[in-house]
């Protein structure tokens, strides 16, 4: 079994970068050499001679990345122990440094900007892995792999998240370099494969026996973004803001402290054994994911964007695509949609199900209604014997809104009870990790759980953490009782409350770290996850979490949504073939830039006339005038920015998006025709870049 080093030190030298692990002397040494990046291994005794300016020991390579002028390693240099999973220590990455390949005497703008995005993404990104287990794949997964595999090839590319990063490594890896031609297997532990989003590993009691509770969600590295730069799917099937989110329960489980490693004498795998017992393990997964058609909230400084959709028929093969990835991995489908079915998001529910019905054969509907709404339940799915691979699709939709309108947020419990039959058939992932399997980490499967409900609102967060912790509850509920922990029709709320609070917690937690990611707020709705029902101070918090996303969506996302697009490959600023400081570059007319500036001097000038005491015997009509000059003045400038919102959202700039450049066009359009401002604004396009143009051209070529 081939695992990453738990100890590896890097050489600093002016011709290379030298990484070993001092536990493994006689391990090749990887030496990535300057400035040229290329890679080799190298035996390790040999270099002992070596000149070196720098010595340090690292906890991992996140991977290397080529920015405009030079390519960079990222490394770890530290990372904090979160806790043990089934015996083996999990960390959490807490700073990292960039190795450039140059020595840069030259400063570029572009260049610094780029740094400067990857370093506050990686810093501000949660991000865990493990030197002895495989944290992209659930336990189920994991139970059908084999353990001997090098650890980075049994990832989930999926949530592989710096998969880009070891792009370098993992192709020298299967095609070697110069010198050094065919599969490097030598390479195989300095690949280091990292997930995106919360982990978080609970040592605590229930009614007095012991258990560890896990909750993992895994962030999809596939169309991640911000909140509204990023909806819907790619051509590819990717869908946004999808997690993988699995509960774990262990039974039995004495390796989860952090200390030593005691139980074990493998240093490298750093698990730590069970005293002999027979470990448990509980497993349940689900998912969430955007509404699976092409479409978009285009900003435009309103509160509520405007929603643009395009044909259902174009959306077909991504969704296809989406959905045959689905079923492969997690079997029959539950699709619970949350979206309101009035009002703005009534097009986003029709689209959805118009694809549903297109993929499932003989489609067949049932809608039910209450005092409350006229479709309180409406589901989907075939109304024959099985024919094809997607009759395994069965859509619901719930009216959220409307049953738990009035702070009745416990009536979103209908649709676990609608669902129960479902959730019974469904099963949850059982094994058994017997002493005499420690050796080789393989699982003895008790049940498997046969299929996943895929949930989502909107944005897939604030209305899927609610539901989402309500199917976990249940779930949990009914492993208890298989344990024989609880007697049948018992819920572990009321049979301890410490543990109750401990889940709830937990879960609100998971709710806020996967909200922050994607809307760069925590999450609405928490109080009900939290304390269980819905408080005034909840819904004075949800205010709160509102106007701050609205703030930050439209003013300060456009750098997060280039970050993420940075440190993901989807654009590569190797490649772009663009002069020094053109990328980042405001390209708006002067005049435009400069209308937020008239509106601040103005505002500030409107203060100080109210708030400057007028002298004695001063005339009255000279400071009046100054005042109504000014305040008509920032109410022009305001009402010109609120209207042309469009030139004013801080868009994404390396991979702008085709709605934003239609709208851009439009809306100077529109500017150019003012009888004031017209013929002051420039008539050429300067609203981009030469590589936002380009990369904004590629993209709407692929959504059309």
């Amino acid at each position: 079994m081939t695992l990453p080093y738990r100890d590896t030190n890097v050489q600093v030298a002016s011709d290379s970068y030298i990484f070993s692990s001092p536990s493994s002397p006689n391990a090749p040494a990887l030496t990535i050499d300057r400035p040229t990046g290329d890679i080799r291994l190298s035996d390790a005794s040999l270099l002992g001679g070596k000149r070196v300016s720098r010595q340090s020991s690292i906890a991992g390579i996140l991977g290397m990345i080529q920015l405009r002028l030079d390519k960079y390693i990222v490394v770890i240099t530290k990372a904090q122990p979160v806790g043990r999973l089934k015996g083996h220590m999990v960390y959490k990455v807490v700073s990292t440094e960039f190795l450039p390949l140059r020595e840069r005497q030259v400063h570029d703008p572009d260049e610094d900007r780029f740094l400067a995005l990857l370093k506050g993404f990686v810093k501000s990104g949660p991000m865990y892995f493990s030197y002895s287990i495989d944290l992209t794949n659930s336990f189920q997964r994991q139970s059908q792999h084999d353990t001997s595999a090098p650890l980075w090839t049994r990832a989930d590319d999926r949530f592989f998240w710096n998969r880009h990063l070891q792009s370098d490594l993992i192709d020298f890896r299967t095609r070697g370099g110069r010198g050094q031609p065919g599969p490097q297997q030598g390479i195989d532990p300095y690949i280091l494969p990292v997930i995106f989003g919360v982990l978080e590993i609970v040592p605590t009691t229930f009614k007095g026996t012991p258990v560890t509770v896990v909750l993992i969600s895994r962030r999809s590295r596939h169309r991640a973004g911000t909140r509204y730069f990023t909806r819907g799917l790619d051509e590819e099937g990717h869908a946004a803001n999808y997690n993988e989110t699995e509960q774990i329960v262990i039974l039995n489980d004495n390796g989860h402290g952090l200390g030593g490693f005691a139980g074990s004498n493998d240093m490298q795998s750093g698990m730590r054994g069970a005293d002999g017992k027979e470990m448990q393990i509980m497993s349940y997964v689900q998912t969430r994911g955007s509404v699976p058609a092409y479409w978009a909230e285009v900003n435009m400084l309103k509160y509520t964007p405007k929603i643009q959709i395009k044909s259902i028929e174009a959306a077909y093969p991504a969704a296809k695509a989406h959905f045959d990835e689905q079923i492969r991995i997690y079997g029959d489908n539950y699709l619970v949609n949350l979206v309101n079915q009035k009002g703005r998001e009534m097009r986003v529910k029709q689209a959805y199900e118009q694809v549903v019905e297109m993929l499932v054969s003989s489609p067949k509907e049932k809608m039910e209604a209450d005092q409350r709404t006229d479709e309180k339940f409406h589901t989907i799915e075939t109304g024959g014997p099985s024919r094809s691979h997607f009759d395994r699709l069965h859509y619901i939709y719930f009216d959220f809104h409307a049953e738990t309108k009035g702070m009745q947020m416990h009536r979103a419990q209908l649709l676990i009870d609608r669902m129960r039959e479902a959730l019974v058939a469904q099963q949850y992932f059982r094994a058994v990790d017997l002493p005499a399997s420690r050796i080789d980490g393989r699982l003895e499967v008790r049940s498997l759980q046969t299929s996943v409900v895929r949930t989502n609102c909107m944005d897939c967060l604030d209305r899927t953490n609610v539901v989402q912790s309500l199917l976990a509850r249940w779930t949990l509920d009914r492993i208890f009782v298989d344990l024989g922990l609880m007697q049948k029709g018992t819920r572990f709320a009321d049979e301890d409350p410490a543990f109750e609070l401990m889940f709830r917690n937990l879960w609100a937690d998971n709710a806020d770290v996967v909200s922050n990611s994607y809307s760069g707020t925590g999450a609405m709705k928490t109080d009900i996850t939290r304390m269980g029902k819905r408080t005034k101070r909840g819904a004075l918090q949800d205010g709160n979490v509102a106007i701050t996303r609205y703030i930050k969506n439209n003013f300060l996302d456009g750098p997060r949504q280039d970050a993420f697009d940075l440190f993901l490959g989807v654009y590569s600023p190797g490649s772009a073939n663009i002069g020094s400081s053109l990328v980042f570059a405001d390209r708006r007319p002067i005049l435009i830039q400069a209308v937020p500036y008239v509106a601040a001097f103005s505002l500030f000038f409107v203060f100080v006339a109210l708030f400057t005491p007028r002298l004695p015997g001063s005339a009255v009509w000279p400071l009046r005038i100054f005042l109504i000059f000014f305040t008509i003045t920032a109410a022009w400038s305001l009402h010109f920015i609120l209207n042309n919102g469009m030139l004013y959202v801080n868009w994404p700039k390396l991979n702008p998006r085709p709605w934003a450049i239609e709208g851009y066009r439009e809306t100077i359009g529109k500017v150019r025709k003012d009888k004031v401002l017209g013929p002051l604004v420039a008539r050429h396009e300067r609203g981009l870049s030469t590589a936002r143009y380009i990369n904004a051209e590629e993209g709407k070529k692929r959504i059309e």
